[in-house]
């Protein structure tokens, strides 16, 4: 059964980790695919990916952090399908430091992509999803399917050593969440946030294999040191952690039909990690 036939799904971050799982995983689902990503290549790659397999997709890669992408993102999206049903805001990265030394840079690095960066998203979506809603319902008609998920994490939930600033804007979207619920609810469409925890992804890969991201000409090491590794699988109940592929699944939960009556929720995807 195809939950998404025929819905239109906008990913951010989707080159990699759960947001390219995602896309593949919502094009098998029957939904148009608009993979985002920081990084060309990637989007590129997945989109074709989705393609050869016989679903519908495109990319448009570009900087979340850019004010200028989020309009752009939304225009490309109606001009390929006429139609935005669901908005993923999955971007994002980490930059860990104890609170003693972090610097303002790392600070605001965190609350512009976590959070003012699905804010603009957010807003710039509002004509396309709580503009087109509020009409459909002036025409008599009932609104379609239309939903926002936004990922936060589990040290968003219960904080995390080092990560003050990602702790933070990762706690401050399951508020922006609950805020849209309460505001677009009215109009028939769904807020809902994903707090992860341990997935296997370039976040929590070992640190030593030296992957990075860059931001305005600085390179950021990603992952953790390999000793916590192994401990945070002791941790969780179901003892190993989380795949993309799983990940991804919560995301086509929320925004499947099974999810209707679902709305302004944090859902904890953990392996029981945290309980």
């Amino acid at each position: 059964m195809q939950l998404m036939q025929g819905q239109t799904v906008i990913i951010t971050g989707a080159g990699r980790g759960i947001g390219a799982s995602a896309a593949r995983l919502f094009a098998q689902h029957g939904a148009n695919v608009v993979v985002s990503d920081l990084d060309a290549e990637p989007a590129n790659d997945v989109a074709l990916d989705i393609r050869e397999q016989g679903g519908e997709a495109i990319a448009v890669p570009g900087d979340v952090n850019d004010p200028d992408f989020a309009p752009r993102l939304m225009e490309e999206c109606i001009n390929k399908y006429g139609i935005l049903n669901v908005l993923i805001n999955n971007a994002g990265y980490t930059w860990d430091g104890m609170i003693h030394k972090m610097t303002d840079k790392q600070w605001d690095a965190m609350q512009d992509v976590h959070a003012k960066a699905p804010f603009r998203l957010i807003r710039a979506a509002s004509p396309y999803m709580r503009d087109a809603a509020k009409q459909e319902m002036a025409n008599g008609e009932h609104p379609v399917p239309r939903c926002i998920i936004n990922v936060s994490s589990t040290s968003g939930l219960h904080g995390n050593a080092g990560q003050a600033n990602y702790s933070l804007a990762k706690m401050g979207i399951v508020g922006l969440t609950k805020t849209l619920a309460k505001e677009w609810g009215p109009f028939g469409i769904r807020s809902n946030a994903i707090a992860y925890g341990y997935i296997e992804t370039r976040l929590t890969q070992d640190k030593a294999q030296g992957e990075s991201i860059q931001v305005d000409g600085e390179d950021i090491p990603l992952g953790i040191p390999d000793h916590l590794r192994g401990m945070v699988n002791m941790l969780i109940p179901l003892g190993r952690s989380g795949t993309a592929e799983e990940a991804a699944g919560a995301m086509v939960l929320l925004a499947s039909p099974l999810a209707a009556y679902i709305n302004g929720h944090c859902l904890e995807v953990t392996g029981g990690l945290g309980i």
